[in-house]
């Protein structure tokens, strides 16, 4: 161990992220720009490509942050994981998708771990940042990485330390975004500490990778609970006449005891749609119904469909069907003044749209093409009129939107976001959730 932390404090340590998208490619930013020599490796061969040739391929990395590392040759990127040999440090980072049952799908961790043990060597820190359920790091990589050759705490160090990267956060993001990390054994997490201390203002440490692991369920299943909360109110409030906006922000004044959270048109990002219902699942073998956590995904999950039945109900007011209809979705991304359309209610709302009939388009700045679940549009673009279309349904409320000129050329409007409050214009032809 006395080694490998001499390697890390001097900046010897060769790191190698296995993933670099949104959440290792900004890791492979920061340990190259303290001094550490950094490969990513990942099986996508336009990353491997782009990142080799100093390019970034994710807005919140600035090709700037990447490009002198790649040319002092301290930064490079390979799709061949006997890179893995010449490790000291390794950080994975693969994506941990459910299945179509909303099961946790662990084949990326799993082929991870096994590309580890292959070319493993004494002296490593496996690291595992991939959200995942209680016991995976134990469960899963412990067993695979340890054994007569390395015994963990001496030959090898596993941890769990959850990502915490928010798309298109100005203000937080990885360096000042403090860090939970949890250790298979207390030497695990001094070493591990050791290496994330270097990149990280502020690190917390907690006793197990159980405990780590259930930080980033909790953190998301809190924020998916709430939001389930809030569109149901939503829903509620409109059954009654009420505005919920109008409600939710005069509840917010309260100075204590509330929290606002806002409705919207379903949970997008592979986050907090995604997380809760790891936890669910895992609780589910131990015979218990994870209650709050399943309400919820089915409130968000039917967020979608209620945005494109308000969307329909907009239509028959004004005496047109949605069959045959123009309408055109605004916001493609799953949030405000990103690209990112992963898990995004947007796609749910345009496949629903396009089933009840309506001929649909969608206008995103960010995203100019979708080929995603069945769809394949081009973004219409984002300067053109309002008024060709029948009825426009803002999705997201991306910062671009010029929401004067859309209040004055569109002739009905469904606002999911309540961007439009304020605006001058005809408000008898917007809508809201």
């Amino acid at each position: 161990m006395s080694k490998l932390l001499e390697k890390i404090e001097n900046k010897q340590a060769h790191v190698v992220v296995v993933g670099i998208g949104y959440v290792g490619l900004p890791l492979v930013a920061e340990f190259a720009r303290v001094g550490f020599r950094v490969t990513g490796l990942d099986y996508d061969a336009r990353k491997v490509k782009m990142l080799n040739e100093g390019e970034s391929y994710i807005a919140d990395v600035p090709t700037g942050n990447l490009a002198p590392h790649v040319m002092s040759r301290r930064l490079s990127a390979t799709s061949d994981p006997s890179v893995l040999r010449e490790a000291d440090a390794v950080v994975v980072c693969v994506p941990t998708p459910l299945n179509k049952t909303k099961d946790p799908d662990m084949r990326h961790i799993i082929a991870s771990a096994a590309d580890i043990a292959t070319h493993q060597h004494d002296d490593m820190v496996i690291v595992l940042e991939s959200t995942t359920y209680p016991g995976t790091t134990s469960e899963v990589l412990v067993p695979k990485l340890t054994g007569k050759r390395f015994e963990l705490g001496k030959h090898v160090f596993v941890a769990f330390s959850p990502e915490r990267v928010d798309p298109g956060n100005k203000v937080y993001q990885t360096k000042n975004t403090p860090k939970v990390i949890g250790g298979a054994s207390p030497e695990c997490l001094k070493v591990a500490q050791a290496l994330y201390s270097q990149i990280i203002d502020t690190l917390v440490p907690v006793s197990t990778t159980e405990a780590a692991e259930m930080v980033k369920l909790l953190e998301n299943t809190f924020r998916a609970v709430n939001i389930g909360l809030v569109n149901e109110v939503a829903i509620m409030s409109r059954k009654l006449g009420i505005d919920p906006f109008e409600v939710i922000r005069a509840a917010a004044t309260k100075p204590f005891g509330f929290m606002p959270f806002y409705p919207g048109p379903g949970l997008g990002g592979h986050c907090i749609p995604i997380d809760p219902l790891y936890l669910s699942w895992k609780l589910r073998s131990l015979q218990y119904q994870a209650r709050f956590i399943e309400l919820a995904d089915t409130i968000n999950s039917g967020m979608p469909a209620y945005v494109v039945e308000r969307a329909s109900s907009a239509l028959n007011d004004h005496s047109k069907p949605m069959r045959g209809s123009k309408v055109l979705v605004y916001g493609a991304a799953y949030k405000r003044d990103v690209a990112d359309v992963r898990e995004s209610p947007a796609l749910t709302v345009i496949e629903l749209l396009q089933k009840r009939g309506a001929a649909v388009s969608y206008m995103d700045p960010y995203v100019h093409s979708l080929e995603e679940e069945g769809i394949n549009l081009e973004s219409v673009d984002h300067r053109g009129t309002f008024s060709e279309y029948d009825l426009v349904v803002i999705v997201t409320d991306h910062s671009d939107l010029d929401k004067a000129r859309l209040v004055a050329e569109a002739p009905l409007i469904l606002d999911t976001r309540d961007v439009l409050r304020g605006v001058e214009g005809d408000r008898s032809k917007i809508y809201g959730l």
